[in-house]
C-alpha cells in the first residue's frame, strides 16, 4: 500500500541508504502532514451544499465587478451564497481596498499592508449600486488601523454618493470597530444609514483566538453607543468554532442587553488549512432552537442557519 506516495520514486528505491534518508524525508513529510490535515478535517454534512453560480443576472454582477475592480466580501469572505444573491442582483461591497491590517483566524480575506486609499472608490460603488438598481445595498470594510481615521471618512463618502446617485436605496453598513476611536464611530452615526452592523463574531471565550486584534466588551460597546445615537442596530456570531450552548445564549443575551435590533447566527467554515479549524457542524435543528431563543429575548429579526452570513436577506432587516 502507498500510504504518503513513495512509490514509484527514488525514496521508495533507496530509502534503506543513509544519504538518500534526508532528502527522502523533504518530500515525505509535507506529503504525510497534508494528508493528515486532510483526513482530520470534519465532512461537510448534505445541508451545507450549495447551487453553483448560474443565470443572467449573476452574469450581469460578476461583469460590473470586474468591470469597476469593485470588491465584494462575497468573494473575499469565500460566502457560501455568492450564487444565490448574485444571481438575485444583490452583492455585498467591500470598500477600502481588499487588504487588512488584522489577522483574525476565521476571516478568508487577505491581511498585510493596504494599498492606498482609492479616493474614487466611493463613486465607483455608487456608480454600481445605481446601474445595477439596487434598493438595499450592503457594505462592508476591511480594517484600516494604518489610517488615523479607520477609513470612515471613506465610509461617510460612500454613504452620501449612493444617496446622491440613487436617493431611494436604503443601506446597511457592516463597520469595524475603529479600535475604540468613538469620533470616528460619530462620524458613520452623523451619515445615518437605516441599518449599521457590526459583529461579535463568536463568544466571549473564544474572542482572543478568533478575533486576535478585537475586544469583546469594546465591540458591545460600539454596539451600545450606535444605538444611544438613534441607528437600528445588528450584530452576527459564527458557530461551530468549539463553543457550548450556553455559551451562546450568553452572548445573545449580552447583545439583547445593549438593545441590538437583528441577530444573525450562521456555520463558520474554514477557508483554507491556515486558518481556524471547525470544531463542529451545528444542525439546522439546533439552529432553529437559537432562532426561536432569540426571538424570545425580543430581537425583531432573527436570521439562525448554516449557510446564514452577516448581509444574508439583508433587505429583509430594514422593515
Amino acid at each position: 500500500m502507498d500510504v504518503i506516495g513513495l512509490k514509484g520514486t527514488d525514496c521508495f528505491k533507496d530509502i534503506i541508504k543513509p544519504k538518500s534518508l534526508r532528502r527522502c524525508f523533504k518530500i515525505i513529510l509535507p506529503k504525510f502532514v497534508l494528508e493528515m490535515e486532510n483526513n482530520s478535517r470534519l465532512k461537510k454534512p448534505n445541508w451545507l451544499r450549495v447551487k453553483l453560480p448560474t443565470g443572467e443576472n449573476y452574469k450581469k454582477v460578476r461583469g460590473l465587478v470586474d468591470e469597476h475592480k469593485l470588491h465584494t466580501i462575497c468573494e473575499s469572505g469565500s460566502c457560501p451564497n455568492m450564487g444565490e444573491c448574485w444571481g438575485e442582483g444583490t452583492a455585498t461591497f467591500m470598500i477600502l481596498g481588499n487588504v487588512c491590517t488584522r489577522s483574525c483566524g476565521f476571516c478568508g480575506v487577505q491581511t498585510g499592508k493596504p494599498a492606498e486609499v482609492d479616493l474614487f472608490e466611493p463613486g465607483k460603488v455608487a456608480h454600481s449600486v445605481k446601474t445595477m438598481q439596487i434598493k438595499h445595498a450592503v457594505i462592508t470594510s476591511v480594517d484600516r488601523d494604518d489610517l488615523k481615521d479607520g477609513g470612515a471618512d471613506v465610509w461617510v463618502q460612500t454613504i452620501r454618493a449612493i444617496r446622491h446617485q440613487s436617493p431611494g436605496t436604503t443601506m446597511e453598513t457592516l463597520i469595524p470597530d475603529f479600535a475604540g476611536n468613538w469620533d470616528n464611530l460619530q462620524k458613520i452615526i452623523e451619515a445615518a444609514p437605516e441599518v449599521v452592523s457590526h459583529n461579535l463574531e463568536t463568544v466571549r471565550r473564544l474572542t482572543k483566538q478568533v478575533r486576535i486584534q478585537a475586544k469583546y466588551d469594546r465591540s458591545l460597546e460600539l454596539l451600545f453607543r450606535l444605538k444611544k445615537g438613534g441607528m437600528k442596530t445588528k450584530s452576527g456570531i459564527m458557530l461551530g468554532l468549539g463553543e457550548s450552548t450556553d455559551e451562546v445564549l450568553e452572548t445573545l443575551e449580552d447583545l439583547s442587553r445593549v438593545n441590538v435590533d437583528i441577530v444573525t447566527l450562521g456555520q463558520y467554515l474554514q477557508p483554507s488549512l491556515n486558518h481556524l479549524p471547525v470544531a463542529e457542524f451545528i444542525t439546522p435543528e439546533q439552529f432553529d432552537y437559537y432562532r426561536e431563543i432569540g426571538l424570545k429575548m425580543g430581537f425583531r429579526h432573527v436570521e439562525s442557519g448554516p449557510l446564514v452570513r452577516s448581509s444574508y436577506h439583508a433587505e429583509k432587516h430594514i422593515l
